[in-house]
């Protein structure tokens, strides 16, 4: 891979091509594969977009079906995984959690010859879930989950873990189609992560573990954690316009909003508003959409910042009883085919990933004596 740019944080380098992903460009601003974000969001369930990722074409209703019950035998987890989950501190954060489990699983299911990369892909896509769910209900409600439940879709196998009961159908769909909109986004700092991990010849839990890491910092993944602390603090409409407006005189960050690549708006947002409505209304609550829609008017009258996809997805997870803690790590249960994908892509073709750097240090210099030194 080489860039045709110098410029800070890589921004506008070109550092490789992709056959899986646009952002900015074609239709309403981002395909998988060709299939603009709207078709699957409407259309698609995530399963379906998980097999277009990692094989490169839709099923047919057999594959799909094959597809469904591969994911649902892969959902339980080891004994010495979860006694391992149970050791994890109940206040570390759940990414974290996700890494140190993905690590975990690495060792005790190593992938070995990377003719095993699908079969390893599939594993994490069942399993991550499992893993969010078994640690947070263990410390939370000191119980050891079943992690292996009937439902055909992960969205609602998370759901019907969290919850011990099978979800709303509006619950989970909405919770599927955030999935759908999370799964894939180019070369993102975290899948650019995995793809250098990955240029080295390292294995897959590797990649997905270091990626993990990189979508942990705030500047990448969490915007739809700071989202709902920020809409949480108000109570009305009205004190939301006067508090933002207090907030950009202070020159806060307000996260949740602009995109480094998106320039007039993030194709997702209007899915995932859409869905924070529609969720508002089935839950009774009066107050969380117009204070979000108050916040989003505010960003853009004074700033001509506009919403990114993770403003309205916190309500959307929240109006689903999802604890806020447990947003960022949905994220992972999504990207997980992205990055997996990525993988599969950086190999099929892999050159090593080491670009050089402009050296802004001091002239050579002659040695000095320890004795003589200031």
């Amino acid at each position: 891979m080489a860039a045709t740019k110098k410029t800070g944080g890589l921004a506008g380098v070109t550092a490789g091509q992709t056959h899986l992903c646009t952002v900015g460009k074609e239709g309403t601003g981002l395909t998988y594969r060709g299939y603009d974000i709207y078709d699957l969001a409407d259309n698609a369930c995530f399963e379906e977009v998980a097999y277009l990722l990692l094989h490169g074409k839709l099923p047919n209703r057999a594959e799909l079906d094959a597809y469904i019950d591969t994911i649902k035998a892969n959902r339980g987890l080891p004994d010495a995984l979860k006694t391992v989950l149970e050791m994890i501190p109940a206040d570390a954060h759940p990414m974290d959690v996700l890494r140190t489990g993905v690590s975990f699983l690495g060792n005790i299911e190593p992938e070995g010859d990377f003719a095993n990369q699908n079969k390893v892909a599939d594993r994490l896509l069942a399993c991550l879930p499992s893993m969010l769910i078994y640690w947070h209900r263990f410390h939370a409600d000191n119980v050891r989950i079943e992690t292996e439940t009937d439902d055909d879709s992960i969205s609602g196998h998370f759901l019907h873990m969290l919850h011990d009961k099978p979800p709303k159908e509006l619950h989970r769909k909405s919770l599927d189609t955030t999935l759908i909109l999370y799964a894939e986004h180019e070369f993102n700092a975290s899948t650019f992560a995995g793809r250098v991990i990955t240029g080295t010849l390292s294995d897959m839990h590797s990649a997905v573990t270091g990626a993990i890491g990189a979508l942990r910092g705030k500047l990448h993944g969490g915007a739809n954690e700071a989202a709902m602390a920020l809409i949480s603090k108000f109570k009305t409409p009205e004190e939301a316009t006067a508090g933002v407006h207090e907030m950009l005189a202070r020159k806060d960050l307000i996260m949740g909003f602009g995109h480094r690549v998106y320039t007039t708006s993030d194709p997702r947002n209007a899915v995932n508003k859409k869905m924070s409505k529609q969720l508002a209304e089935d839950v009774g609550n009066t107050t969380l959409y117009p204070i979000s829609e108050a916040v989003e008017k505010v960003m853009w009258d004074e700033k001509k910042l506009f919403a990114n996809a993770d403003f309205f997805a916190a309500s959307v997870y929240h109006f689903m009883g999802i604890p806020t803690y447990l947003f960022t790590p949905i994220f992972v249960c999504s990207r997980i085919t992205g990055w997996a994908a990525h993988i599969m892509e950086q190999r099929a073709n892999n050159k090593l990933i080491r670009p050089a750097a402009d050296y802004i240090g001091p002239d050579l210099q002659p040695w000095v004596a320890i004795e003589d030194r200031t």
